[in-house]
């Protein structure tokens, strides 16, 4: 491997330390561990599977790892390049709560028409519910995907009209302490 591909160019690093929370050297030093695990210089969706099911060993984390390699994958070629990986790790663990709930907008957001629609939303709730699996004792009014989808909507859904934009999606949430606890939780973490 040669040296343009163990270390970030000038160019890049401007270009990423504009976009991102990470400084120089934090840049390098993940930019080095990604071509170490990534040698092509992308992350595929199989790949992805494989780093899901790490942190997750005891649910399914397929159909979950799916939701968020489409919202890393931003130019939607199937795979995640070093730039898109840094700028989907950054918001999520060093955004804040506006960059954080967009990006979580756009997880729920399946079909990518700027609604979510109570079937995405129980898409991406049953896929998290299987990747837990039983490690988190869950309430009575929230014990299947399909109740915990039920609350979300009538906190959120204001207009009543089956679906949530962005606004109803970002009012909804700061009403609904779960979801500004799941936003922080990797607060800190990189």
């Amino acid at each position: 491997m040669g040296k343009a591909a163990s270390k970030l160019s000038k160019e890049q690093l401007t270009d990423l330390q504009r976009c991102t929370y990470f400084d120089e050297k934090e840049l390098q030093q993940w930019f080095k561990g990604f071509m170490k695990d990534c040698p092509s210089g992308t992350l595929d969706r199989s790949e992805f599977h494989k780093i899901y099911k790490q942190f997750f060993p005891f649910g399914d984390s397929t159909a979950f790892a799916d939701y968020v390699f489409n919202v890393f994958d931003e130019n939607r070629n199937g795979t995640i390049d070093f730039k898109e990986f840094i700028s989907a790790l950054s918001v999520t663990s060093r955004g804040k709560v506006e960059e954080k709930l967009v990006w979580a907008f756009q997880l729920y957001d399946i079909n990518n028409d700027g609604y979510i629609t109570k079937s995405e939303m129980t898409q991406v709730v049953e896929a998290i519910y299987k990747m837990v699996g039983s490690m988190i004792k869950l309430p009575p009014d929230e014990d299947t995907p399909q109740k915990r989808v039920d609350k979300v909507f009538s906190i959120m859904d204001t207009n009543d009209d089956g679906k949530l934009d962005m606004e109803e999606f970002r009012e909804g949430s700061k009403k609904d302490p779960t979801i500004l606890h799941a936003l922080s939780l990797y607060d800190g973490l990189v």
